[in-house]
């Protein structure tokens, strides 16, 4: 998954300061999750046969309280504060039913393919001073688990604990910003002429084409176990597009790559918050800021995706000077 780190306007910034500058998280816990001990410890995949998922400490827990003796106290009664409460876990973060989708995944898989390393691979990433190291490992432990820097959401909505819900928009997500550019260029009208005469020809891969990839690897390993309705992978695909005059370049180019997506929603230009409501995705993937906030606004997870013309500052037009008085 490749994104980038999305900023966090709404909350201040980690500490900066030198310690721990990636933390591999340490090997989950399915025991204490599922109360089922393992016939035999899972074995660590190797970087490249997993499925990296890089997940920011203030993500998978909230720190809030820490925060906030940081930005009013200073470093060093932050360290302190950390030390005093290292042997109390953090509270739950937003990406935390997330990452625990993601354990269940890899718990189906383990038992369908015990020697599989086509596995997620969850690391926790974090700028924090090394003495908090022992706190946040600490609090991965209690839970077992370890953590995708995120926006949180307005309210809190109950997520699936036990099927992997990711849910994309398509360009500059998993496609190009081709048809985005047309359409900024030359409207809404050449838009659409632009999209059925281009109907047959695949749109460009976008930043998370490689991310729906992999998920739709791993779907492919249950069904080849009859598991297609019981599959803990879901996808979905949620494009304001219009299913009518553009939705099949889409769907076409999907099937191009030999992609799918379990459901594909196309919204016609509306707004993508209440349709994310109803889904409840672990988390949500979109270029423009406009729908991340709509996300966050109605309790859905969503990341932001920095790729495309959309990040292009808008340009003002000049001020033109008032006409000289007679």
């Amino acid at each position: 998954m490749e994104p980038g780190e999305p900023r966090e306007p709404r909350e201040p910034q980690e500490p900066r300061e030198p310690g721990l500058e990636a933390e591999a998280a340490a090997t989950p816990h399915w025991e204490k999750a599922n109360s089922v001990a393992p016939k035999r410890k899972p074995k660590l995949p190797k970087p490249q046969n997993a499925v990296t998922i890089a997940v920011s400490s203030r993500a998978l827990f909230r720190m809030d309280e820490e925060q906030r003796i940081f930005t009013e106290r200073g470093v060093e009664e932050y360290v302190r504060y950390q030390l005093q409460h290292e042997n109390e876990p953090f509270s739950p973060g937003p990406a935390f039913p997330f990452v625990k989708a993601l354990e269940a995944v890899n718990q189906r898989l383990r038992e369908l393919y015990p020697d599989s390393e086509d596995v997620f691979d969850i690391v926790l990433m974090t700028n924090n001073h090394a003495q908090v190291g022992v706190r946040l490992i600490n609090s991965i432990n209690h839970y077992g688990i370890a953590a995708a820097t995120i926006f949180s959401p307005s309210k809190n909505v109950v997520v699936s604990q036990t099927q992997l819900r990711v849910a994309f928009d398509g360009d500059a997500v998993l496609f190009s910003d081709e048809s985005e550019r047309i359409f900024k260029a030359q409207g809404l009208h050449g838009f659409f002429e632009h999209e059925k005469a281009h109907e047959n020809k695949p749109l460009a891969k976008g930043p998370l084409k490689g991310f729906l990839e992999a998920l739709g690897r791993l779907q492919k390993k249950f069904y080849a176990k009859g598991l297609r309705l019981e599959c803990p992978i879901r996808t979905y695909l949620v494009t304001a597009r219009s299913a009518a005059s553009s939705g099949a370049r889409a769907l076409k180019t999907l099937r191009s790559w030999g992609l799918e997506t379990d459901e594909a929603l196309f919204l016609a230009g509306a707004p993508k918050g209440p349709v994310l409501e109803k889904i409840r995705p672990h988390i949500f993937f979109d270029d423009q800021m406009f729908h991340v906030a709509g996300a966050q606004e109605m309790g859905t997870v969503a990341a932001h995706v920095p790729y495309g013309v959309a990040q292009t500052p808008r340009r003002t037009s000049p001020v033109k000077p008032a006409p000289p008085v007679q």
